[in-house]
């Protein structure tokens, strides 16, 4: 079983890396390129679409397996691949999950808001500086997770 987990949430975690991976090496760029209100327009429908895809489960599910694996690591210490289950755990859980809820999603709440009210010209450059920033650090601790929970495989 645990076997099955570490394989779904490598997996799962290449994944999120590479939907994130996209969105910082050219999504974000596009967007900031293409006219203001397009760009907005554009990344709150993705914002929105992206709520009732199959990311969903995905991003949830992948999240709940390293917390998993998380939490079973130290009542496995000493064995073959539990630090790397651990290391693998918890910075998928502090560093795509913990900083989507805490940065990513309030900016995109933020941005919703600003293209009701009109302020969406003012928010847009700060929104493409620091969701992009802190893409970065999901794509970064998404493929970090992966590569841990692979390690994690092979010392098993």
């Amino acid at each position: 079983m645990l076997s099955l987990i570490l394989w779904f949430s490598a997996i799962g975690c290449g994944l999120v890396a590479g939907l994130y991976f996209a969105f910082s090496g050219f999504i974000m760029q596009a967007l900031g390129r293409i006219d203001l209100g397009a760009g907005i327009s554009a990344m709150n429908a993705i914002n929105k679409a992206i709520l009732r895809s199959l990311f969903m489960p995905l991003f949830f599910g992948t999240t709940l397996a390293s917390a998993v694996l998380a939490a079973l690591a130290p009542m496995r210490w000493g064995e073959p691949g539990t630090a790397l289950m651990l290391a693998g755990g918890l910075i998928y859980m502090v560093g795509m999950f913990g900083v989507t809820l805490a940065l990513n999603v309030p900016l995109n709440n933020e941005l919703a808001r600003a293209a009701v009210t009109g302020d969406a010209t003012a928010v847009w450059p700060r929104y493409l500086k620091h969701w992009t920033l802190w893409n970065h650090v999901r794509t970064v601790a998404s493929t970090v997770a992966c590569s841990c929970f692979i390690a994690a495989l092979l010392a098993v």
